[in-house]
Order: structure tokens, then C-alpha cells, then sequence
């Protein structure tokens, strides 16, 4: 059996990005911008716990170079959802995150902080200037501060049954204490959990898998930029945050989020001549999607047939064993081998026939480690 008997049984899981920001700094147009969406721009940090939810599709030109290549009855690209959540004023942390709000962000793979670098008179800054590095580091303190919150409350209750609990019981409740006042010490030092993760071992990882702390998930900080800044001075101060801030599972960059918005809402013609006029080389979504996997440490293989030709998202590293399961749990637990070769190779060969030919086919076990662009085919028996 083929991985296509099960292809349309369950669809690929979208990579969650939330959005979120300080009041005045744009992040519902930037959420316009990427999602090609209409919602409601100008409310300036509204409180309400309702985001702004859109999901969109992954562009990748290898998969519509496929579709090209097999003329499938359908294409199906990978998706991203975009949830753009209520704003978060200074301070709001240490009066505590609304549970609405916390739940927003335990969906959340990655966060995406639309910082403001714009300037504009009619949109006045709640401190009334316009300071990137400043609001950088005021969320920053927002998101440590609403873990240190968390972790207080776990250690108050992990420190008044601790006595009563015996034997295995015991062990894992000083673990867990033990853990949450190694983070408690990282975040007083000003130092996010996401820094600190990659040294506990796989039993601090289960017991952290549930809070969902904010400082843990990796960070996209989205410059939004004025027209004026397109080029050079864009590009400067995106270098320069990325030089202060860019660091483990944190990256930098910048969009124009009022100019893309518009161009959004032009038409394909128009959309490419205003890009060309300002000097924008491509949108901003394939960009920003495309660093937000590498962020996450996502790659892309493909099915292809007369059926369907799609991309299907797996973590880098990932056996073909774990992919299968991305397709479907069934050809997970079947699992026979699976069928291989590069994008590169059968672009370049011309067809599967010709790939065949050139010894560029293969076939791998449970245990190959997929590579971006690998076209797979599951063979299984359930």
C-alpha cells in the first residue's frame, strides 16, 4: 500500500504563530499584512480576549514546480495559522494575564512580537516616543514576569502537600521543585527559560511540557517599519536588533506592515508594480514563514502522484518513521520503508523513470533521518 490511500483523512497540522504586541506598535496590521485579512485596525491595544484568527498557506515553490511536473487533481500546501491577541500594556504581567490570554499563547509554537519603529503623529506612542530597543525589552519583562508568576504559584503548592506525599510520589514532587526554582533563578537574572532548556534532560522536559511558558518558545521580533524606512535605514536597524537581540531561538526582522497591507489588497498586477516601485523584492509572508520554520526547526518533504501533490511539515531531524506519522498514525504503525529521492534529483533527472535509472532512488527504514525536500512514498501493511 501507498501513503496516498490515507492522504485525505487527516490534514496537516498548522504551525501556530501568536501575535502579539504593545499597544500603538501595529500588530493587527502586520496580521493584515501576512494573512491578507481585514480585521479591525486602530483599537490600540483593545482588551479583549477575542484574537483575530486566520490561517494561511505555506508558499513553496518546489511543491508547485510538482504540480507542474504530475498535473495532480489537487495541490495541497502546508498552513500557517496566525492568531493576533489582545495587547499587552506594561504591566498587565504582574497583575496577572487573563486565563483567555495564557490559553492564546499555550497554542502558540513560536511568538511573534510586532515591535513599533514607525513613526506617526496621529498614532501617539503611550510613551510618547518611539524607542525599538525600549519596547523590546518592556514585553520582554511583560512575558518573564508572567512565568515568574506561574512558577511562584507552582512552588507555593508543590511546598504545602510536599510533606504529605511518599515514594515515587515524593521524588517527583522534589523534582518538579527542584526545576521550578532553577528556572525561578534564571528568570530573576533576567534570563528567559528558552536559554536554559537545552541543558535539562528529558525528564525535566516532560514535566515542563505542560505549562507552556512563554519565555520558552521561540521568538520572532517583527520590526514594523514606515514606508520611509523601506531600504537602508529598515535594514540598519534590523541589523543593529538583531546584533542586541538575536539570540538562542530568537531572530530579527522587519516589515512595513501599513505598505504591505495595501499591497495586499491590490491585485497581482498592481501588487507587483507598487512592490517594484518601492523596492520590495518579494511579500512579506513568504519571508517571515520561511524564517519562522527555520526558527522552529521545520522542514518540508512531498507526496506526489495524479491524485495529489503535497507538502507536509516534520521537525528537522525526524525519522521517516515519525514523518509517516504526519501522513497518518496508520502508516506510522504499518510502516514497511519508504520509497526516497530528492527534489533536486528528480528535477534535475526529469522524471521518477529517469531518477530510477540514475541511482538516485532509494529505499530507507524506520530510522533514515529526512531531509528538506526529500519526496517520499510509505509503503505499510495494516
Amino acid at each position: 500500500m501507498g501513503a496516498n490511500t490515507f492522504l485525505m483523512k487527516e490534514p496537516n497540522v498548522a504551525t501556530k504563530l501568536v501575535i502579539i504586541g504593545l499597544p500603538t506598535s501595529g500588530k493587527t496590521t502586520v496580521f493584515n499584512a501576512l494573512t491578507r485579512a481585514d480585521a479591525a485596525t486602530g483599537t490600540f491595544g483593545s482588551s479583549s480576549d477575542e484574537p483575530n484568527l486566520a490561517t494561511v498557506k505555506v508558499p513553496d515553490p518546489r511543491l508547485d514546480k510538482l504540480t507542474s511536473m504530475f498535473n495532480p487533481r489537487s495541490e495541497v500546501q502546508a498552513d500557517v495559522q496566525y492568531l493576533d491577541v489582545a495587547g499587552i500594556a506594561k504591566g498587565m504581567a504582574e497583575k496577572g494575564l487573563s486565563g483567555a490570554l495564557l490559553g492564546h499563547f499555550a497554542q502558540a509554537d513560536a511568538l511573534v512580537h510586532v515591535v513599533r519603529a514607525f513613526e506617526d503623529d496621529s498614532v501617539p506612542h503611550p510613551e510618547e516616543t518611539v524607542n525599538v530597543e525600549r519596547d523590546i525589552e518592556t514585553l520582554d519583562m511583560e512575558l518573564l514576569f508572567s512565568d515568574l508568576g506561574v512558577i511562584e504559584k507552582r512552588l507555593g503548592r508543590i511546598q504545602s502537600t510536599i510533606g504529605k506525599t511518599r515514594g515515587k510520589e515524593r521524588e517527583l514532587a522534589e523534582r518538579e521543585q527542584a526545576l521550578m526554582e532553577k528556572l525561578h533563578a534564571s528568570l530573576s537574572n533576567d534570563v528567559p527559560i528558552r536559554e536554559v532548556v537545552d541543558d535539562l534532560d528529558e525528564d525535566d522536559h516532560k514535566l515542563l511540557a505542560g505549562f507552556g511558558f512563554l519565555t520558552q518558545k521561540p521568538l520572532l521580533l517583527l520590526l514594523n517599519l514606515g514606508e520611509d524606512q523601506l531600504g537602508d535605514v529598515g535594514e540598519t536597524l534590523v541589523a543593529d536588533m538583531q546584533a542586541k537581540f538575536g539570540k538562542h531561538k530568537v531572530a530579527v526582522d522587519g516589515i512595513a506592515g501599513k505598505t504591505e497591507m495595501e499591497i495586499g489588497q491590490l491585485d497581482p498586477e498592481d501588487a507587483e508594480l507598487f512592490m517594484t516601485d518601492l523596492g520590495i523584492k518579494e511579500s512579506a509572508l513568504g519571508r517571515i514563514i520561511r524564517l519562522s520554520f527555520d526558527l522552529l526547526g521545520l522542514q518540508a518533504f512531498f507526496t506526489v502522484g495524479e491524485d495529489e501533490c503535497r507538502a507536509w511539515t516534520i521537525h528537522r531531524g525526524e525519522t521517516a518513521w515519525q514523518a509517516a506519522s504526519a501522513i497518518h498514525s496508520d502508516i506510522q504503525r504499518g510502516f514497511i520503508r519508504a520509497e526516497v529521492m530528492s527534489y533536486e534529483d528528480l528535477i534535475n533527472d526529469g522524471s521518477i523513470a529517469a531518477v530510477r535509472a540514475a541511482g538516485h532512488f532509494r529505499r530507507e527504514g524506520k530510522t533514515y533521518v529526512v531531509q528538506d525536500g526529500d519526496i517520499i512514498n510509505f509503503l505499510f501493511n495494516v
